[in-house]
Parts: structure tokens; sequence; C-alpha cells
């Protein structure tokens, strides 16, 4: 196979665009389930308030909020936030932003970093929980105290505070609705342009991909029939014409329906299952992991058993397919014989037999393939299933969000896919090593009758002059030689 690959040394450039394409097309893919979490997570339970630290909050509210905090951690809190006041030089900044500005000061939050932000967000959190939302935590508690608090799920503790922040913006006279809208419709459009470039990706790569497939079929179809115009009798002999149609048709058509599927797989099958593992370790539950290794463990058997029953099969079909030109070709060939000996009804009983085993072998190998993708289906469905109802359980412990749910099965989908498409291809490739091997074969044939490398000039006085002295020649089957210690001298005129 890799010898019959060694063909895409002229298509290189385009193999290198395929590859870089679909990289971006699998980055493309696993950034997807994100959109989906925080579309579900931040703009529909969150209102579209993405973290636990407030853009704005009134001065009232950060001093009854750094009550509930450790002293080391309102220093902190205060440190990334400014209070405005009429007196500020930014004032007239956010008067329009902030009407309530006139009549109350505001502490507004500065520009940090990502990383900082979350830090804040995660100080801020506990207290606004607590100031907010006494009452939610009587849920766990009559009596509120330090270990209590530290014992809540973290995503309770965020729910509680984005209600609490949401509040504060509608007391300041933010248009929450409003500010829903926005975050759902940005978050939309980006992924609207994500998936965009994911189908363009696809789509050039595919384009790529089947020139790149037509182009090896172009160059091996060249190649066996420049070897096969140099054949004597012996090597098609030892080939049969019916079996050198077949490699340089058939056999050819099956590495080009590879090659079309080859990169997609090869390379994108891969980036999508690995990438969809880590995205599920960093940004799910790592408790529902499980559920994976079970999906790929019931993918991986089915796979098996098939393969174990149907591989023999794949191997036969170019063989069978062989003895069925082979049939085909004597009886137009030799149709005058046929009918000399009137043996046309043996004939026809020989195409019959060649022709049923191939239709044998072909209605098993597509009633095993047939088979294979129900059961596969049945398990990915039932994985999903498996995943609602862990993630539920979750869910309602407060452990994960809904929209976390959803991300973590778009990327067990995407993992059993890419499984699911490296299995297709070990389907395809059985057949397509069969048919390099006897590409191969004929390509790497040596001619039995070669011209020299370094041809010598005959002599110039004898020019035109055939001369034979002791020549025997038999056929490359036959027993004697048909003819013996010839001599004989041809002149010119």
């Amino acid at each position: 196979m890799f010898k019959v690959l060694s063909n895409l040394q002229k298509s290189w450039i385009s193999v290198i665009i395929i590859i870089l394409l679909l990289v971006l097309q699998a980055a493309a893919d696993l950034a997807l389930p994100d959109y989906t979490s925080k579309i579900v997570n931040i703009g529909i339970q969150q209102s579209g308030i993405e973290t636990s630290s407030p853009e704005v909050i009134r001065k009232t509210t950060m001093e009854s909020l750094l009550h509930f905090a450790k002293k080391e951690e309102a220093e902190e809190i205060l440190e990334n936030y400014t209070l405005i006041s009429k007196n500020s030089s930014d004032y007239n900044k956010y008067i329009k932003k902030y009407p309530l500005l006139e009549k109350e000061e505001l502490y507004v939050r500065n520009a940090i970093p990502k990383e900082e932000l979350q830090i804040l967000s995660n100080k801020m959190a506990k207290p606004f929980m607590i100031m907010q939302n006494i009452e939610l935590l009587k849920q766990y508690s009559t009596q509120i105290d330090k270990t209590q608090i530290e014992n809540i799920p973290e995503s309770i503790v965020e729910q509680a505070a984005i209600a609490g922040i949401k509040e504060e913006y509608k007391a300041i006279g933010i248009n929450t609705d409003k500010y829903q809208t926005n975050y759902i419709l940005w978050a939309g459009l980006q992924m609207l342009g994500v998936s965009l470039a994911s189908i363009a990706a696809g789509i050039t790569i595919m384009l790529l991909s089947s020139r790149v497939a037509a182009r090896l079929g172009r160059t091996l179809r060249e190649k066996i029939f420049k070897k096969v115009l140099g054949f004597s009798t012996s090597e098609f002999k030892e080939f049969s014409t019916a079996s050198l149609i077949t490699r340089s048709t058939n056999d050819i058509q099956q590495i080009q329906s590879l090659i079309n599927m080859l990169f997609r797989v090869v390379f994108y099958a891969p980036i999508i299952g690995i990438g969809g593992f880590f995205k599920v370790l960093a940004t799910s539950n790592n408790t529902m992991s499980w559920i994976i290794g079970v999906a790929i463990g019931s993918i991986l058997i089915i796979v098996g058993l098939l393969f174990a029953i149907a591989m023999p099969k794949f191997k036969k079909m170019q063989t069978l397919i062989d003895k069925l030109n082979l049939v085909a070709r004597e009886m137009l060939t030799g149709i005058p014989v046929i009918r000399a000996f009137h043996t046309e009804k043996k004939e026809e009983a020989r195409f019959e037999e060649a022709n049923k085993n191939l239709m044998k072998n072909y209605m098993f190998v597509n009633n095993s393939m047939n088979l294979m993708m129900p059961i596969l289906m049945l398990i990915m469905n039932c994985i999903s299933l498996l995943t609602i109802w862990a993630g539920a359980h979750s869910v309602d412990t407060g452990a994960m969000q809904v929209g976390d749910i959803m991300a973590f099965l778009q990327y067990t989908m995407q993992i059993v896919m890419a499984f699911l498409m490296i299995s297709m291809i070990s389907i395809m490739l059985p057949r397509a090593s069969v048919s390099a091997k006897r590409i191969n074969e004929v390509l790497d044939k040596k001619n039995s009758i070669q011209d020299p490398k370094e041809p010598k000039c005959l002599d110039s006085s004898k020019k035109g002059i055939v001369e034979f002295k002791n020549v025997s020649f038999r056929y490359p089957d036959a027993d004697e030689d048909i003819l013996t210690n010839i001599d004989f001298i041809a002149k010119p005129r």
C-alpha cells in the first residue's frame, strides 16, 4: 500500500493543504460544543451575565458585600473597582450608560485580564450568594457557618451570585433582557462563523481529495499501461488478460475510493477523537468520563467481531472479479468455437457459477456492513440516553449545568463518530490493500525481454545482414523445442 501511495509525490502541495484544512476543520468542530454550552448556561440560565463579578455595582451594595468577605479578599476586590461619583473625572463617560449615577455613587470594574477576572469572580461569588440568597442557604442549614458554605456546590454558588447580580443590574437601571439578547446573538453569530469555516474547509478538503485521488489513478493507469506494453507472451500467460484489465480498472478504482476517504479519516478522526477527549476532561465533570470508555469499548467489540467474519470475504473479492472477467472474455472471444462445438450450455453454466460466487460474496459483505450500522447507531443512542441519565443526577446535585451536559453529549458523539470513521476506513483498507498488492505485482514484474542499456553497433560492412547460428526456440510452457539448431543468413536484396 505504501508503495502505491508513494505516487502521491506529484500532489504533495495539495496533500499539505488538505492536512492544514483538516486541522482547521477539527478545531472548528471542537469549538462548537463550547458555544452551545455558553448559550445555554450563560445566555439562557445566567441572562448573559458571564461572571460573578459585576461590571457595575452600587456603593451601598458593595459595602454590604464586603461585610461577608474576608478582610484580605475585601481589599483585593476593591482594588479591581473604581468608585465613580459626580466629582470623578469619568463621570460624563458613565452617566449616559448608568443614569442612576446622578443619584448614587457606583463602583465600576476595571479592565483586567481573563485569568484575574476569574479569580475575582471566585472571591465575590460566595459573599454575593450570602447577601442576596439567604433563603437558598436554608436548604443546607438553619444556621449559616463557614463549613457549610464551603460544602455548597460551586455551580449553585455561582447561580445564586448571578441571580443577585441580575437584581443589582435591574436596580441600577440596566435592561437585563436586552443584555441577555445581545449575549445570545453575539454567541450565535460566533457559532455561525465557526460553522461556516468548518463547512468551507470540509468542501475544499473533499474537492482537493477528489483531485488527488483522480491524479493518483491516472498515474497508476499510465504506469500499468506502459508496463504491459513491454510484456511478452510469458508475462501475459502469468497474469492473464482478464486479470490485467481488472488490475488497471477495478483495482485502481478501489485505491481512488480509499484516497477520497483516507485524508479525512486518517488525519481528521484522530484529531477529533483525541481533541474531544481532552476537551471533555478540561471542560466537563470527569466523573462522567467512564461513559466514553463504555462507548469506545462497545464499538471496538462490535467492529472487531464483524471484521473477523467479513475480512476473508473482502480479500476474496478481487479474485472472484478476475474469475468472472476471465470467463466472460473467453466466451466473447471464443464464440465461433463455442458455436461450432455446440457448447453454449456448458459456457453458460461456467458464467453462471462465476457470477453466482461473486454475488454471494458481495451479498455476505454487504449484509455484514448493513448489519453494522444499525448496531452502531443503537450504541450511539444508548450512550446518549446514558449521558442524559448520568448528567441529570449531576445537575440535580449541582455538580454540572444543563449546558455542560449538552456539551459533554456533543463531545461524546464526536469521539464516537471518530471511531466509527476509523472503523469504516478499516473496512475499505483490506480490499484496497489487496488491490495495491495486485497493482504492485504488475509494476514490479521484470520483463523477460529487455532492451540492452548499452546496445552494440553492428558492423557497417554487413549492413542489413541477419545471421542465425545454432538457434533453438520453445514456448514458455512447452516441454520440447519446436526449432532446434537453426542456421541461416538473411542477406539484403
